[in-house]
């Protein structure tokens, strides 16, 4: 066993971590890198093309179903963006992931809203992703293994000894539980619109307003917690690695 391995840690958080991280640093949310915070930021988001593709499908649903009040034509615009970018791509041999996700989300959705009838069920997919992401979050903090850590360490290489360190691990509680809040506010305010949908007096309406909240609580407050955390991390690590005194640095002031 190697030095300073602790048995009592759990293999699974090992491969979470891993699988995590792996998918950050795609991102560009590497805490060891000299990139500016607003560089980040915006390439966690993809740039502009990840930008549109996140924005469009649902926006192009929204102001379709508004025009048209046909759910088939709505959904078939909103898919076919989806495929659109995804074949894009493909034909530009740039990392496919992001589009073919929106795609089978879009996909989903689609099938869902015509086996119902109900135009809102295109918001369901992700009403149920950010319950399922705020749990994760929540829950991974409550016991201890916050996701942002688990992150973290991966990427800075320390696998989970950020655990023995107070600081670090009181961040990366902080930090979890603000994703996990961001999740449940998304979900609280969203779910009692589409709870409100499926009366068909309010169908109408709650599409308008789930696509509109669908949009300016994603990247809006998605970008703003991605610079916190990339520059939390960046403290702990980056000034931790520059200062001889480690301990000292980072007692309380």
């Amino acid at each position: 066993m190697s030095e300073g391995a602790d048995p009592r840690e759990p293999k699974a958080s090992e491969l979470i971590g891993e699988a995590l991280g792996t998918a950050a640093r795609r991102a560009g949310l590497d805490p060891s890198s000299s990139a500016t915070t607003g560089h980040v930021v915006w390439k966690a988001m993809g740039g502009w093309r990840g930008v549109v593709e996140s924005v469009l499908p649902s926006l192009i649903f929204v102001v379709a179903y508004t025009v048209s009040r046909d759910l088939v034509v709505s959904l078939i615009a909103s898919v076919g963006i989806a495929a659109v970018f995804t074949v894009v791509r493909f034909a530009q041999k740039s990392p496919p992931a992001a589009a073919l996700g929106g795609l089978i989300a879009a996909a989903i959705a689609a099938v869902l809203s015509l086996l119902t009838g109900n135009p809102s069920d295109n918001f369901v997919p992700g009403l149920l992703t950010n319950a399922a992401y705020g749990t994760a979050m929540l829950v991974s903090a409550l016991i201890g293994w916050p996701l942002i850590g688990l992150v973290a360490g991966y990427l800075m290489g320390e696998g989970v000894a950020w655990r023995r360190d107070r600081r670090k691990r009181r961040a990366f509680f902080w930090l979890t539980m603000a994703w996990a809040a961001l999740f449940a506010v998304r979900l609280g305010v969203q779910l009692p619109i589409y709870l409100s949908s499926l009366d068909p007096a309010n169908r109408e309406s709650a599409v308008a307003l789930l696509g509109t909240l669908k949009i300016a609580m994603g990247l809006p407050l998605f970008a703003p917690l991605v610079a916190v955390t990339w520059l939390t991390a960046r403290a702990l690590y980056v000034r931790r690695a520059a200062t001889p005194d480690a301990d000292a640095a980072d007692a309380p002031r």
